[in-house]
């Protein structure tokens, strides 16, 4: 592939002075999400303060502004991405293609409609902006960027590199990359051949490989080295679960429960409970699950039930029931969220517990006194069960109450969503990421009408517009991990990596299916399951809807 130094103007048709024109559009992007932000601020506020109530009745605009910010961030990063390879000498005709297909289908979008899902399509109009406000962006030479022949080509050096995990230089540091590999080769090897009859069978992920990827430190990847972990930064932490989730987004959601027990434990455990437990969770001596979610609440986690009575002896008894619960049969475990104030209906009442159970086996999954489990059957994401469990006079010591201190759980819960949903993009990415390598696999393979389906215009405009799609999503993770590892808020940033990761994994599914045809129906085919799975992460963490009010609520504040 061309690099730095390289004229790449015979090659492709890139656009002259791409990366000026590039970052040029941040400003004026800029300027069109504050007049958005100032014109929704207006409607929704009453006395000069936003009102929740307002934000509701105006629900389409308030998530309109969250998918508009979050374009603005996708270019703003797309730029700087761009400007990294550059100066490193990397950035060559795949990178500059993705750069001018992104960007010019991005602000096409911003100006004609962004589909928040296939049937909803956020119009400038319904944020109250007018022609007026667009004309800075309306005539900009960009526009033109994502052209049949840009994608063609974009295509052809895809079709070179196949084999290359990310279709284009991602821009990190050696180091991640060397992570990146190693974590490659194993999902190629222990994870990708094995998935689909794990999937098929409805199988729990071998406890095999669950002890291979303790000896690879997945566990303990963030956690300090002073509690038996590698220390490393969240940047790692996305690059692993993008890779094992690239093989099997079930793989690639181990390390999820793991890192929100460690999370809690670390902002706002005891140092006793520290001691305790972070070596254990990093070494995978104990598998932890997170239980949150009940069958009433949903997203409302704050109205939650289930109780936790303090005894006489200073232990908790819990009673109540949860639903969504994953991996929660083989665990041993529970960060369990429970209410310990009864005159209390809100968050303000919650304490979250360490909550030890016994593992449990196919013949008695739930042996532990006091707790009941049955399976949800689910069309993906299927390598660690979903369960649904009850609760009746099930025991907790009560120094694992988590800091000591009652009524802090809903607090110290939020303090790993941030860390959670970049995880969560980064296995949107490896989903994506999959259903593109496969999609296009196929597309080489398949012979209609005397030549490949990739020869076919519209089917390698699917598989360029996924290649785009997945840097811009990797982009954005990349930057809310790194917000993440130099101790800055992140939340709105790894809000906009999940919301658009989300939507970029289903969207490379369906038409990575699609290419398929017929065959991406039959479940013998693996597309199938990588649809089943994908649809499940605009969902958990924060379905879009949620995703995007939070979002909103922080650019409206």
């Amino acid at each position: 592939m061309p690099h730095d130094g390289q004229d790449l103007s015979a090659a492709a048709p890139l656009m002259a002075d791409l990366l000026p024109r590039v970052a040029a559009l941040v400003a004026p992007l800029e300027a069109l999400q504050a007049r958005a932000t100032e014109t929704l601020r207006a409607t929704v506020s009453e006395g000069g303060k936003v009102k929740a109530g307002l934000i509701e009745q105006n629900q389409r605009a308030a998530h309109g502004l969250a998918w508009l910010a979050t374009y603005v961030e996708a270019v703003r990063q797309m730029s700087a991405w761009a400007a990294r390879l550059t100066e490193a000498g990397t950035f060559g005709e795949m990178e500059g293609l993705i750069l001018q297909i992104g960007a010019g289908e991005y602000l096409a979008q911003i100006l004609g409609g962004i589909p928040m899902n296939q049937g909803e399509i956020l119009r400038p109009s319904d944020m109250g902006l007018t022609p007026a406000d667009l004309a800075a962006l309306a005539d900009q030479p960009i526009l033109a960027g994502n052209s049949p022949a840009a994608r063609a080509r974009l295509v052809e050096l895809m079709r070179d590199n196949h084999g290359r995990a990310t279709f284009g230089a991602t821009g990190l540091e050696e180091e991640l990359e060397m992570i990146r590999d190693q974590f490659r080769r194993f999902a190629d090897e222990k994870v990708a051949p094995f998935a689909h009859d794990w999937h098929l069978k409805d199988q729990l992920i071998p406890m095999e490989i669950i002890e291979e990827l303790a000896e690879m430190g997945v566990f303990g990847l963030t956690i300090p080295e002073d509690f038996g972990g590698f220390g490393l930064s969240k940047a790692s932490m996305v690059v692993v679960s993008e890779e094992l989730s690239r093989g099997y987004i079930g793989v690639g959601s181990l390390g999820t429960r793991s890192e929100i027990a460690a999370e809690l434990i670390l902002a706002g455990g005891t140092d006793a409970q520290k001691s305790e437990w972070l070596p254990k969770i990093a070494s995978a001596e104990i598998l932890p699950t997170a239980v949150f979610t009940e069958p009433n609440t949903g997203s409302d986690l704050g109205s939650l039930r289930t109780r936790a009575v303090k005894n006489a002896d200073g232990d908790y008894e819990v009673t109540g029931n949860k639903t969504w619960i994953t991996h929660a049969a083989r665990t041993h475990v529970m960060t369990l969220l429970a209410r310990t104030d009864p005159n209390t209906t809100d968050y303000r009442g919650l304490s979250m517990f360490l909550a030890e159970k016994t593992p449990g086996t196919d013949e008695a999954p739930f042996p532990t006194p006091g707790m009941t489990g049955g399976e949800i059957e689910v069309l993906g994401y299927r390598g660690m069960k979903e369960y649904e469990l009850g609760f009746d006079g099930f025991k907790v010591k009560g120094e694992n109450l988590l800091g000591g201190e009652e009524g802090k759980g809903f607090k110290q819960l939020m303090q790993t969503f941030e860390s959670a949903r970049i995880q969560t993009a980064a296995r949107a990415i490896g989903v994506a990421q999959n259903a593109l390598e496969v999609g296009m696999q196929y597309g080489e393979d398949r012979k209609q009408f005397g030549k490949s389906l990739i020869d076919f215009p519209r089917v390698a405009d699917k598989l360029a517009m996924m290649a785009v799609e997945i840097m811009v999503a990797r982009q954005l993770t990349y930057f809310s991990a790194w917000q993440k590892d130099h101790d800055k808020r992140c939340d709105l940033e790894a809000g906009m990596a999940k919301l658009l990761g989300a939507r970029v994994a289903w969207a490379a599914a369906d038409n990575a299916l699609q290419i398929h045809g017929g065959n991406g129906f039959a479940l013998e085919y693996q597309i199938s399951r990588i649809l089943c799975d994908a649809r499940i992460l605009n969902i958990f963490e924060g379905a879009g809807e949620i995703q995007a009010q939070v979002i909103a609520r922080r650019l409206l504040d």
